[in-house]
């Protein structure tokens, strides 16, 4: 049986054209929506959802092409562009009544939350990323022998066929990697939340590796288009960042402010998945920025 969030109601709600989310919806109040990263479902939320469900309406889907959302096949190479999945994350909220929102995301999320910011100004009032570069900046800074470290997206960013066919032979090794190397407390993530990770990480090959190939092609194009014409995030931002300055050699904070003048930023010192591994320091960042 799938996992789920206690409390919360779960819904299909279609988006695109072959395209409906899974999304637990609960609480009531403004409207905030959280997005998930890899190889995580939105499972992992749980913590920060169940907390903020107090006083806001919390909506938690899975992202198109992950857990148990639909997964179109990517036909053109756009598909899993993060403008079509921020899209989607647009969709979602008005179809659920909210033409404005919060919005957070981790990870992969975060780069669809990002995205969903340049695009959407008016629908996204508030905005939190956490342990993420935008994509430009993120292939800006990977070079020489630190770049090992993003060695699954050099992997994914090539063309269909290798990257799924590798992946497949051991899945729930390569999914499991990253749970294990990118957490500093293993029972962050306990026993059924992983299963839950690995099975749906297994059904979501071709999907997840079109995402990542996604970042290293279309959206590169959309995101250099922005930093040409001076396109910003106009809402106020929250970031929540592990300490990869001083690890890889530049500024994070430095590279955000170019893209969010509105910008509070936080280095943390949990691990990366820190809504599971530190969830109160998390939700107060969320409560500090949506409340201002």
């Amino acid at each position: 049986m799938t996992a789920k969030i206690p409390g919360f109601d779960y819904r299909r709600v279609t988006v695109a054209v072959g395209v409906a989310l899974n999304a637990a919806v609960g609480g009531s109040g403004s409207p905030v929506v959280l997005l998930h990263g890899f190889p995580q479902t939105h499972l992992m939320w749980r913590h920060v959802a169940a907390d903020l469900a107090a006083d806001h309406t919390v909506i938690c889907p899975d992202l198109r092409g992950y857990g148990d959302s639909d997964k179109p096949v990517d036909h053109d190479g756009r598909t899993y562009a993060k403008r079509a999945m921020a899209a989607d994350v647009v969709e979602l909220a008005r179809a659920l009544g909210h033409e404005r929102f919060a919005l957070a995301g981790h990870d992969r999320g975060a780069l669809v939350a990002i995205r969903a910011g340049l695009d959407h100004p008016d629908a996204v009032t508030r905005l939190a990323l956490l342990d993420v570069l935008p994509t430009l900046d993120t292939w800006d800074v990977l070079r020489g022998t630190s770049a090992a470290v993003a060695f699954h997206l050099y992997l994914m960013a090539q063309p269909v066929g290798l990257p799924e066919q590798l992946i497949a032979g051991a899945p729930d090794a390569f999914f499991g990697y990253f749970l294990d190397m990118w957490t500093n407390d293993p029972a962050a993530i306990p026993d059924d939340v992983r299963a839950a990770y690995l099975r749906a990480s297994r059904e979501a090959i071709p999907s997840i590796v079109a995402d990542y190939r996604a970042s290293a092609t279309i959206d590169v194009e959309h995101d250099t288009a922005d930093r040409q014409s001076g396109n910003r995030l106009r809402m106020p931002v929250a970031v929540l960042q592990q300490d990869w300055g001083s690890a890889l050699g530049f500024d994070a904070a430095a590279r955000w402010r170019a893209w969010a003048p509105d910008l509070r930023h936080t280095t943390v010192s949990c691990g990366h998945f820190m809504a599971e591994e530190s969830p109160a320091q998390v939700t107060e960042a969320l409560r500090d920025l949506f409340a201002e």
